[in-house]
């Protein structure tokens, strides 16, 4: 059994709790005004977990106090997150976060969310600008590799791209994304990534998609994790997407397809994903939760299978 590293769980404990009791000293007050806007206190707790096949194991659990929540889409405060790496070699590693977790409109058609801080010795997190509809975004994020070279060298990634989406009619869009992704050392990769989309009944919220994702490394197996000079996915999906009386979301979509990387043959492909969300509209709570499964990952090889699961809450005093 890996040994556990007894005084970071103390303090992430401490900080925790911390953060409920300064969320609950605010919620005993009554909204104060800010520029003459109502403040409205909110507390969260989000958990992502996730297992490969290779016996890495990864536990994340963050909780957060916001000094003002308005929805999903408008929020603003802080959060601490414990992270827990089991790597299927090597040695256990944790780590604490602290994140500005902030949230708002830039007019009516355009929207922005950031999630950004550090471990105390990097700069870490993640954000996103983007239209209203989700029809075009810029996003960047920043996080540690989860292997064992990944974790006990310090090797991070940042990957920075840009997406928009093509309608061509009612029941068919093109979605359209380029990225490159920067690791530690010198290796940089380029993504490209197409996904065509036919509506094919509205009433179940039915689509029949067409993935297609590509990426070329420049400085192919520098270090342990999975990075062949070429990888390509074909992968056509399934999805339905349907929203009760009340607003609640639930998607289900799978796909089987086929992938390929540099020096090896084709392989099936495969993807399943359950997601559920709380209903767009409402300012109180924000709720969801999630779990995929993929055979392709930044970590795995050939004969591999990962599946992540995360779910979070946020509620307003």
């Amino acid at each position: 059994m890996r040994k556990q590293n007894l005084g970071t769980v103390k303090f992430s404990t401490v900080v925790y709790a911390g953060l409920l009791a300064w969320s609950a000293a605010a919620s005993a007050q009554e909204p104060r005004s800010i520029s003459g806007e109502s403040v409205r206190p909110a507390a969260g707790s989000e958990i992502w977990a996730s297992t490969d096949s290779d016996g890495t194991d990864v536990v994340k659990v963050l909780g957060k106090a916001l000094l003002n929540f308005e929805g999903r889409e408008k929020y603003a405060g802080i959060a601490i997150e414990h992270a827990k790496f089991n790597p299927a070699t090597g040695e256990n590693h944790e780590a604490e976060r602290i994140y500005l977790d902030l949230a708002d409109h830039l007019g009516a058609d355009w929207r922005w969310k950031a999630r950004i801080g550090t471990d105390g010795k990097t700069l870490l997190g993640n954000a996103e600008f983007r239209k209203a509809d989700w029809s075009q975004s810029v996003f960047v994020e920043r996080e540690i590799v989860e292997t064992e070279q990944g974790l006990a060298r310090r090797i991070f990634y940042t990957f920075a791209g840009i997406s928009t989406d093509v309608l061509l009619n009612d029941a068919n869009t093109i979605a359209l994304t380029a990225g490159v992704q920067e690791f530690s050392g010198k290796n940089e990769r380029l993504h490209l990534r197409g996904k065509y989309v036919h509506v094919v009944r509205t009433d179940i919220g039915l689509s029949a998609q067409l993935d297609a994702r590509y990426y070329h490394s420049t400085e192919p197996g520098e270090f342990d994790y999975f990075s062949p000079k070429d990888f390509v996915r074909l992968l056509p999906l399934i999805q339905t997407r349907r929203f009760s009386n009340s607003g609640w979301m639930y998607l289900a979509g799978a796909g089987f397809g086929a992938q390929h990387s540099s020096g090896g043959g084709w392989q099936l492909a495969k993807f399943g994903q359950l997601r559920l969300e709380s209903p767009r509209s409402a300012s109180d709570l924000d709720v969801f939760a999630e779990a995929i499964y993929t055979n392709d990952s930044i970590s795995g090889g050939t004969n591999y299978d990962y599946l992540m699961a995360r779910a979070g809450a946020t509620f307003r005093f």
